[in-house]
């Protein structure tokens, strides 16, 4: 039964166009998943950072108390000081509030660094709270391309599908069958073209015999070595 190649050779290019179309269907989903993941380490870093900055509050909050408590400590130890009334109570008490002192001295001196680790925080928070609003309108953007590319290229599917289905009608359903089969089996490619007496494919040679039939003849021939359905391309191609 003659063969119309036209038609099969289109619908193998149908069939190709729809498989990388459908390929690039497939990355959106993880393109736009890695946005994501990008806006929310952007989000994470800002998090962190103004978590440092709660914890620099916090240390400062409790030196601020731990000095209180050694203010009190130095008064009541100077109130004691009117009450001793041996040499040895005194000197006690001299040592206690010298050590008390310069217990505060300390504290006093680690708050001041906090108050400048925390201005440097801050000044922090406000850089990466401008990098996270502008990533995250950047990469926003970027999803936005992905969904309209998305909704463009599933269309384009859906046209080349119909045009498939079409052109499908007007080809005996023993070759589509066959071109199904070969489809399946090699890679999403049923049809190889001859050039120079070689199988494009897989490179065999093609038999004399089976080149005259190619010429002469209007029927289906399998390749002897990848068993694709072999045609000889027109002089144009």
């Amino acid at each position: 039964m003659d063969i119309n190649f036209d038609n099969l050779i289109n619908l193998q290019k149908l069939d190709e166009e729809i498989k990388n179309i459908s390929l690039n269907l497939e990355k959106i989903p993880s393109e736009i998943e890695e946005i994501d993941k990008k806006i929310e380490e952007s989000a994470r870093i800002l998090s962190q950072t103004k978590e440092k900055l709660n914890h620099n509050q916090k240390k400062r909050r409790e030196l601020e108390a731990e000095i209180q408590d050694f203010k009190e400590k130095t008064l009541k130890y100077k109130r004691q000081l009117n009450e001793v009334k041996t040499n040895k109570e005194y000197s006690f008490l001299l040592k206690e509030i010298e050590e008390a002192q310069k217990k505060f001295d300390e504290l006093e001196e680690q708050i001041i660094s906090e108050m400048l680790l925390a201005d440097d925080i801050e000044e922090e928070i406000k850089v990466i709270s401008q990098n996270t609003i502008t990533t995250k309108e950047k990469f926003s953007q970027k999803k936005d391309t992905l969904y309209k590319k998305k909704g463009e290229t599933e269309e384009e599917k859906k046209k080349l599908s119909q045009k498939k289905d079409e052109l499908t009608l007007k080809i005996p359903a023993y070759q589509i069958n066959l071109y199904k089969k070969i489809f399946r089996g090699k890679n999403g490619i049923a049809l190889s073209p001859v050039r120079d007496e070689f199988c494009s494919i897989c490179h065999m040679r093609i038999r004399p015999q089976m080149l005259n039939e190619l010429r002469t003849e209007n029927n289906i021939h399998l390749c002897e070595n990848c068993g694709r359905i072999l045609y000889l391309p027109k002089k144009n191609n």
